[in-house]
């Protein structure tokens, strides 16, 4: 073999090893960026979690509930770990919600993953309930729908005057799940039934002062409360608790002003204790104060589909357990997908942003007693099993 055929030969090889060194690398990426959306970590006494798409607002992917599952399971069963913390990246959320264009898609296309995401999501979100470990989430900005799953069910919330909470899910024709038919309606008064039906938009110490936070603090001094519960030895739950209780009584941010809807309460409570929803858009029509009028604009937006499967939701699940309240939930995302109200609120508000969704019926009138129903059929084999 001449000298020439060793050169070519010799950069044959190197171009190989470079396309290989290439290829390795782009697959390398494109499984770290997978990875890379949910970090999870042991750091001293506990198992961290850290939502990690900050440009999506944390929002929740199929693999990172795949991801954290597991890890929650294995957490739990290691005696050295004590505490399980949960937060987000980046300065605007804790985790905006689940990624709701995908599963449109998914479920348009007919692909198994609109089953899938909502059966594991609601997994995730009773294990964490049932999490033997105390729980402890950061919710430290926009705090919405997938994102209130993974939080709201743990033992400890910690609120900061960055955090924005909202069940948004009527405006885009689905409902409040992961959950929201066990913990809303055990809110003070009617408070879950207006939160959930309007989608109001609960803010710093109010998400604390309506009972959805356990704690709040000061969004500066988060990372150091971060440093004292990680330094703790062996902590048991009343260690943990006190620790978390510290910083909450340390912070006097907002702690003069009362409840934002403290001067609406009594109303609220009488106008959503209606057994349907009509009856409540026409207790607030008829009440006619600035107030009043401006949430009967708010739910005049909504799929009214959504509407009255919410109050249905709400109402049933303020007197079953949270495994059977996700049961009962998993039936309507399954219904939900398969209809046409979801697939236009996305499109209205998540993809084309005209904010004007067509919803079919048009009308709460025309949303039929057996319409509702069918929503709530059991799935027979396909029902949602733990």
């Amino acid at each position: 073999m001449g000298q020439q055929d060793v050169c070519r030969l010799l950069w044959r090889f190197s171009s190989f090893k470079r396309t290989n060194i290439i290829l390795q690398h782009l697959r390398m990426s494109k499984h770290t960026d997978a990875v890379g959306d949910v970090l999870l970590e042991r750091k001293g006494c506990a198992g961290v979690i850290t939502l990690n798409r900050p440009k999506f607002l944390n929002a929740l992917s199929f693999s990172m509930v795949r991801q954290i599952y597991p890890q929650l399971k294995k957490w739990e069963q290691d005696p050295e770990t004590f505490l399980i913390l949960i937060k987000g990246a980046g300065e605007k959320a804790f985790c905006a919600g689940g990624d709701i264009k995908v599963i449109s898609e998914a479920a348009k296309a007919k692909q198994k993953m609109s089953q899938d995401f909502f059966r594991e999501e609601y997994l995730l979100n009773n294990a964490i309930a049932r999490c033997q470990k105390p729980y402890v989430a950061l919710i430290d900005g926009i705090t919405m729908g997938g994102g209130v799953g993974v939080s709201v069910h743990g033992l400890f919330r910690v609120a900061t005057e960055k955090t924005v909470f909202a069940m948004p899910e009527t405006a885009i024709g689905l409902f409040p799940d992961v959950g929201g038919g066990y913990f809303l309606p055990r809110l003070q008064g009617k408070l879950g039934y207006f939160l959930a039906l309007t989608g109001f938009r609960l803010k710093g110490r109010d998400v604390y002062r309506a009972g959805i936070a356990t704690h709040f603090v000061d969004s500066a001094k988060l990372r150091t409360l971060e440093e004292d519960l990680l330094a703790l030895k062996s902590p048991s739950k009343e260690n943990i608790a006190n620790v978390l209780e510290t910083y909450h009584t340390e912070s006097k941010t907002d702690q003069d002003k009362p409840f934002i809807l403290e001067e609406h309460m009594d109303k609220i409570n009488r106008w959503f204790s209606a057994s349907t929803v009509e009856q409540i858009t026409e207790n607030l029509r008829q009440d006619g104060s600035p107030f009043a009028l401006e949430q009967l604009k708010v739910l005049n937006k909504m799929s009214p589909t959504s509407l009255k499967i919410a109050l249905r939701q709400l109402t049933e699940g303020s007197s079953k357990t949270l495994e059977e309240v996700l049961t009962m939930e998993y039936r309507l995302s399954q219904a939900c997908m398969g209809s046409h109200d979801f697939h236009e609120g996305v499109r209205a508000v998540l993809i084309d942003k005209d904010q004007n969704p067509k919803w079919k019926p048009a009308t709460l009138k025309e949303v039929t007693d057996e319409d509702l129903n069918n929503h709530f059929k059991s799935l027979g084999s396909n029902d949602l099993k733990f």
